[in-house]
């Protein structure tokens, strides 16, 4: 069983920034893909961005392309994601997720492994 445990979410003013990390434990992460996805009260868990072992990255949301940045340290099995010019909408839930494949993917359904979930508020 892989746990994900997600850090580094809080308040922050617009145009600030925010890192968040997420650690996974629980066995060998060959092959594994990670991802961030976020959920605003009232929607959907939406795909925010992902990357492989390899460091493949798909294109990110449209939202947030060219303000975040998602990247991994693979012998930490840590993923992170680099929020810049924060903007209140980008308020939600950004939950890490996880599945073994070496292409990564947007679909929430193709990941096996979720975090709790880290709370990031943007004030105006």
């Amino acid at each position: 069983q892989v746990q994900l445990v997600e850090s580094g979410g809080g308040l922050v003013q617009a145009g600030g920034s925010l890192r968040l990390s997420c650690a996974a434990s629980g066995r060998t992460f060959s092959g594994y893909t990670m991802g961030w996805f976020r959920q605003a009260p009232g929607k959907e868990r939406e795909f925010v961005a992902a990357i492989s072992q390899s460091g493949v990255i798909i294109p990110y949301a449209d939202s947030v392309k060219g303000r975040f940045t998602i990247s991994r340290d693979n012998a930490k099995n840590t993923v992170y994601l680099q929020m810049n010019s924060l903007k209140p909408e980008d308020t939600a839930v950004y939950y890490c997720a996880g599945g073994f494949s070496f292409i990564p993917y947007r679909d929430k359904g193709r990941y096996n492994d979720w975090g709790q979930g880290t709370q990031v508020t943007v004030s105006s």
